[in-house]
């Protein structure tokens, strides 16, 4: 069964990209095919993130009957797929953003997991995104703005049946200024299912185009989106492993 899932916010620089691009990678790991697709067509940045920013035929391509769709499928070194979106001003024009459910609809059957990294807002490309999708995963930052604006785009979600798996709160900084877990379950009704901290390592890796789970895989925020992955695959998550030094190990054995 191929799980269609919408990762959106209503507020942009929340974090969709990096989310997208490391949890299909998550996925991967738990040996979960996986294809994750740049659904923002005015500002794409799944490209960018994961070094396929170059790609010579895209999803633009695709909506504008330039090309089949197989031709905009390219498979990352970590194992998942991408159909990344044109970084060009001048493909904007003439793409038709009503075709996207047809093709992630035809995808279907062809990979466990399909992740749309949505366009930011309550505009077309948005709605587009959410209409190609089974299944949302709501976007947010622990503040107040972006909290009050995820509450538009679930009510969105809500009406038109959309089932919503629940929140990811994205760059926790443990502040006093932000929500709580708890603050914003009760202001939208729904679980928190994951807690991303806010992590330097995220900025490095976007610089070199590189995942997280390609040059941090265990940083912290690494750690957090693999535990989404975990809940999402409905699969038990299991710590890193550490290598022990030579005194750790000479203590333990002294202590015997």
């Amino acid at each position: 069964m191929t799980r269609l899932i919408c990762c959106t916010s209503a507020k942009g620089g929340v974090g969709k990209t990096t989310i997208v691009s490391n949890l299909a990678a998550a996925l991967t790991d738990f040996g979960e095919n996986t294809i994750a697709i740049d659904a923002n067509l005015s500002t794409p940045n799944l490209g960018l993130h994961t070094g396929m920013h170059l790609a010579p035929r895209t999803l633009h391509d695709v909506l504008r009957g330039y090309y089949p769709l197989k031709f905009a499928i390219y498979s990352h070194p970590y194992g998942f797929k991408i159909i990344p979106a044109s970084l060009k001003l001048s493909d904007i024009a003439d793409v038709d953003v009503g075709r996207l459910p047809e093709v992630t609809f035809s995808l279907l059957g062809r990979a466990n997991y399909i992740l749309l990294d949505s366009a930011a807002g309550l505009g077309r490309e948005a709605l587009s995104a959410l209409s190609a999708a089974d299944e949302v995963l709501l976007i947010t930052n622990p503040t107040l703005p972006a909290v009050t604006d995820a509450l538009k785009i679930l009510k969105i979600a809500q009406n038109t049946h959309i089932k919503t798996i629940g929140v990811v709160v994205n760059r926790v900084k443990n502040t006093d200024y932000e929500l709580s877990k708890e603050e914003i379950e009760e202001i939208l009704g729904i679980p928190v299912v994951s807690q991303i901290p806010e992590d330097p390592n995220v900025e490095r890796c976007i610089q070199q185009k590189k995942l997280l789970f390609e040059l941090y895989p265990n940083t912290p925020a690494a750690i957090e989106i693999k535990k989404l992955a975990a809940f999402l695959a409905q699969r038990k998550y299991e710590p890193p492993k550490t290598k022990e030094n030579i005194f750790s190990r000479f203590f333990k054995i002294f202590k015997s």
